[in-house]
């Protein structure tokens, strides 16, 4: 979270997120995504590299599923959390 705001002072266009949730408790992952969801939503491109696909799905505007580093699927994230390949192999069907 403080390298976050240290990145933010600089005033970007862009902000690069290499996994934002993790080391957090599950009350402070949810506050990380709230605030990314909210710099995106205040002009600044974000593009985030993220182990909670789940959560992350729920707040992008567009995703690429990796699998074993190559592009699998590509949608918004809205797309791929109803796609039934990507829950079954990424997901799984808790909370879905």
């Amino acid at each position: 979270m403080v390298a976050m705001g240290r990145a933010l002072m600089m005033n970007p266009s862009v902000l690069l997120l290499d996994e934002p949730s993790a080391g957090l408790s599950p009350v402070r992952q949810d506050e990380a995504f709230i605030r990314v969801s909210e710099i995106n939503k205040a002009g600044v491109t974000t593009i985030m590299v993220e182990q909670n696909a789940r959560r992350c799905l729920q707040i992008c505007d567009r995703a690429y599923v990796l699998d074993q580093g190559k592009d699998a699927y590509t949608g918004t994230g809205r797309e791929l959390l109803n796609d039934p390949s990507v829950i079954e192999l990424y997901l799984g069907s808790l909370g879905a």
